[in-house]
């Protein structure tokens, strides 16, 4: 092909487009999301806090599967303190527990252990 037909190819294939030009320089706005926090959410989120800061006579033992349990999953996996709420200090001794009454078999290590 010569070079004439060569630009005047992509300049005829550009008209053909059905769209209108869209006009070179400044984006268009896009519309502001709100703030997040702010009042228009659909739900307040609860704060979370440590259960034992908050009452300093429950203790961690590894003796009390029965506390423990709720610091599991149903697949016998600790949960993480972002879902519990627990402070750091207290996640420390919380899987320690866990882990000392797994080895005693107060709490089975997987969902296959049976009794």
């Amino acid at each position: 092909m010569t070079e004439e037909v060569k630009k005047a190819a992509p300049a005829a294939a550009a008209a053909t487009t059905d769209r209108p030009a869209r006009p070179q320089g400044d984006r268009p706005q896009r519309p502001q999301r709100p703030q997040r926090g702010g009042a228009g959410g659909r739900f307040q989120r609860r704060r979370k806090f440590c259960k034992f800061c908050a009452d300093t006579t429950i203790n961690i033992d590894h003796k009390d599967p029965d506390m423990l349990r709720g610091f599991i999953t149903e697949r016998y996996k600790i949960l993480p303190s972002r879902v519990t709420g627990t402070c750091a200090k207290h996640q420390r001794f919380l899987t320690t527990a866990i882990k000392r009454a797994r080895v005693l078999a107060l709490v089975p290590f997987t969902p296959l252990h049976h009794d």
